[in-house]
C-alpha cells in the first residue's frame, strides 16, 4: 500500500508539473526507461523482441488501473473530503480499493508468468530492481528541477 501511494504521488506530481506537453514528456520518459531497462538487463535481440510486447501490455494495463480506477477512488476522497462521506460510502470505497488492488496483483502475477517464458529468473528480478532505480532517479531529478 505504501508503494502504491508513493507511485500515485509520483505520477500526480509528474503529471501536474508537466502540464502542457504532457504526452511529449511522457514519451520521452518512456524512451529513457526503455533504454535504461534494456541496458540494465543486457537484453539480447531475441529477448528484447519477446520482452517488450509483454512489458508494454503490462505497463498499459497497470497505467489504466492506477489512473482510471485508483485515481477515481482518490478523487472521490479528495473532492468530498473524508469528513463528508458516510460510513457506508467509506465501506464502498474500501471495497473498490481492495478490488483494484486485487486486479493489480493478478496483473502482476500474470506479468511474471509471461516473463518467465521469455527471460531467465535473474533478469526478471533485475527488471524489478532496474524499474525501482529508474523511478528513484526520475523522482530525484524532478525534485532537483523543482528546487531550482
Amino acid at each position: 500500500m505504501k508503494r502504491l501511494l508513493t507511485i500515485l504521488l509520483l505520477i500526480s506530481v509528474v503529471s501536474i508539473s508537466f502540464g502542457q506537453g504532457y504526452k511529449e514528456k511522457k514519451e520521452k520518459i518512456k524512451a529513457l526507461k526503455v533504454a535504461y531497462i534494456t541496458e540494465k538487463l543486457s537484453l539480447s535481440t531475441e529477448e528484447a523482441q519477446k520482452f517488450w510486447p509483454i512489458y508494454n501490455t503490462f505497463d498499459e494495463k497497470q497505467f489504466e488501473i492506477r489512473h482510471n480506477k485508483l485515481r477515481k477512488v482518490m478523487d472521490k476522497i479528495e473532492n468530498g473530503g473524508i469528513e463528508n462521506i458516510s460510513e457506508k460510502e467509506a465501506q464502498s470505497l474500501i471495497s473498490e480499493m481492495e478490488s483494484n488492488e486485487d486486479e493489480m496483483h493478478q496483473l502482476k502475477k500474470k506479468f511474471i508468468q509471461d516473463l518467465q517464458k521469455v527471460l531467465p529468473a535473474k533478469k526478471i528480478i533485475l527488471l524489478k530492481k532496474s524499474e525501482d532505480e529508474f523511478n528513484r532517479k526520475l523522482l530525484r531529478e524532478f525534485r532537483e528541477r523543482k528546487g531550482k
